[in-house]
């Protein structure tokens, strides 16, 4: 792959991306992010997503190529059919059903499409560096389009949402911890080893909980209580009826470790 560099290290695999110069994203870049997300299964715990350039996690999309596709006139939908997610969305919703657990890693700056790309993983980690983050789209006529409008909501709530788009405002890693848009905030020199440490931690927990936790917290987001809470019950279920519920739980009661065999 061109863009990805993959490297493994137990269960923990980390995607670095890279498009020198600017590390914008590019549709050869998304096609290969779907390649990799589609070809790593549960043998793997957990994906980190980094940029390979100091200082730079994605840039944002590449800004001639949606330019050169509006010029063009070029339409999503033709003569009524119904409407097809674009290959970003389908990257994103992918990484968002993947059996492991996704990190991005914002080691540098990440607006728009870049921004968009982080918000569909499990956990967003950066550190105190001057980096700037945020979907500024309107600034340019279009609005953000890879499911910026759709997750942020659904994470800040509608309010302060529609103030950092509409507004097109770009803020930095503070701003994006105090709005809970980022999990933590690292020191410069100590991010590598947090982040290293922090997909390590959650590689060591109960792989089949943690797959089912993801499952019945995404499904069950946008649902009334009662049907949130079939989900939540189908997941228990599962968990329950399997290997390593019922190791772990008898080896606790007798002060016991269990190994985690993600049967």
């Amino acid at each position: 792959m061109s863009h990805l560099q993959i490297e493994r290290a137990g269960d923990v695999v980390t995607c670095r991306m890279s498009n020198p110069p600017n590390h914008t994203l590019v549709a050869p870049e998304v096609a290969e992010l779907a390649e990799f997300v589609a070809g790593t299964g549960d043998d793997v715990r957990v994906v980190v997503f980094t940029g390979a350039a100091e200082g730079v996690f994605i840039a944002h999309y590449e800004v001639g190529e949606l330019a050169d596709a509006s010029e063009a006139g070029e339409e999503v939908l033709a003569d009524g059919d119904a409407p097809s997610l674009h290959a970003m969305h389908r990257l994103l919703l992918a990484i968002e059903a993947a059996p492991w657990v996704s990190v991005a890693a914002l080691n540098g700056n990440a607006a728009g499409g870049g921004f968009e790309f982080a918000l569909a993983c499990d956990f967003r980690l950066t550190s105190d560096g001057p980096w700037a983050f945020g979907l500024p789209e309107t600034s340019v006529g279009i609005i953000p389009g890879a499911g910026g409008t759709q997750r942020m909501t659904r994470l800040i709530g509608e309010a302060r949402a529609k103030d950092l788009i509409l507004h097109a405002q770009l803020f930095d890693p503070a701003t994006a911890f105090e709005l809970g848009l980022v999990h933590r905030v690292y020191g410069q020199e100590a991010f590598a080893a947090e982040v290293a440490a922090f997909a390590e931690g959650l590689a060591a927990r109960a792989p089949l909980a943690l797959r089912a936790a993801r499952r019945a917290i995404r499904e069950g987001a946008d649902e009334p209580l009662e049907a949130g809470l079939a989900i939540e019950q189908r997941e228990f279920e599962r968990t329950m009826a399997s290997e390593d519920a019922a190791g772990a739980m008898r080896a606790w009661l007798n002060g016991e470790t269990w190994t985690w065999t993600g049967r």
